[in-house]
């Protein structure tokens, strides 16, 4: 069984945690993106607890920009990076997008991340800035 997730908004990354005098945390935007992706996640599809070896599909959607608009519509250049020819390489960066997903789905989806297997993190740009995830069993595929 595949399970289908889409995160609406852009795309975050993992931040590296923050040290301070007294203590070591997350910052807080990392927190919310985790907390996010888990109730989503798991109103989606509750505690399916995937065992063995696990595939990871994640596709990043970028937003265009202001210049990508001209005076009648998209732009050239807008038109050639909602059809793929521009792809985005701009932060966050692809490893760091797929750490923060499969991080707040341990203990949820899988026993530990490090179940997965097999990841592809592809980023592209789109009107509806997201994030789609797949997960599924490797036997399943």
């Amino acid at each position: 069984m595949t399970y289908k997730l889409v995160i609406p908004g852009a795309p975050v990354g993992k931040e590296r945690a923050r040290i301070s005098p007294y203590c070591v945390y997350t910052p807080a935007k990392t927190k919310n993106y985790e907390t996010l992706v888990q109730e989503l996640f798991l109103s989606a599809h509750g505690f399916p607890m995937l065992n063995g070896e696990i595939s990871a599909h994640i596709k990043a959607f970028y937003g265009l920009n202001k210049a990508d608009y001209g005076k009648y519509g998209l732009s050239a250049r807008g038109r050639k990076k909602l059809s793929g020819e521009i792809r985005p390489t701009k932060k966050p960066d692809a490893d760091n997008i797929a750490k923060i997903l499969l991080d707040s789905l341990n203990s949820i989806a899988y026993k530990d991340d490090s179940q997965v297997v097999r990841l592809v993190v592809e980023k592209h740009y789109s009107e509806q800035p997201r994030v789609e995830l797949e997960i599924a069993k490797l036997e399943d595929i």
